[in-house]
């Protein structure tokens, strides 16, 4: 369920192209992942490993990122041994950097995000949306959204 899940917000995040004006539109499934044509609007996707609190000692990531973390989940058995479900949390730490916030464009680019990833399904996950928002400030060239996304997962066995 994780793989499938992540791919496919990987896959949706990638589509996600912005133009000179700062206007967002998804990139057509028949173009070339590398048209300069279609400039990803973000730089950099990847599984979270705390990665903010570590600026100084990573090696830079070029921005907008966004981190994919899967929080701790209970899985609920349906037919014990066979079948199961759960709820899982999945939050997504978007980063941008500080700017000027007079035209706060990384909020534009959370509403962009949620379009694309709103009612994702797959195989073993279906009614993925969003829980819950939270903006961290703590960081000195950055800011930090952490967008919460819920969907029920399927976990299928023999």
């Amino acid at each position: 369920m994780r793989k499938e899940l992540y791919n496919a917000i990987r896959n949706r995040l990638s589509a996600l192209c912005v133009n000179a004006a700062g206007e967002y539109y998804e990139r057509p499934p028949e173009a070339d992942v590398d048209d300069e044509l279609y400039p990803c609007a973000i730089k950099h996707i990847d599984l979270w490993n705390h990665n903010v609190e570590f600026l100084e000692q990573e090696a830079p990531w070029p921005r907008p990122a966004v981190f994919i973390e899967f929080a701790p989940f209970k899985w609920h058995a349906i037919v014990p041994g066979i079948e199961y479900r759960a709820q899982p949390l999945i939050n997504l730490h978007v980063v941008t950097d500080w700017a000027e916030q007079k035209n706060i464009g990384e909020f534009r680019l959370l509403d962009k995000i949620h379009e694309l990833l709103a009612g994702l399904e797959g195989g073993t996950f279906m009614e993925f949306d969003i829980d819950s928002s939270a903006t961290n400030h703590n960081h000195e060239d950055i800011v930090e959204n952490i967008e919460t996304y819920t969907c029920t997962a399927f976990r299928h066995l023999k």
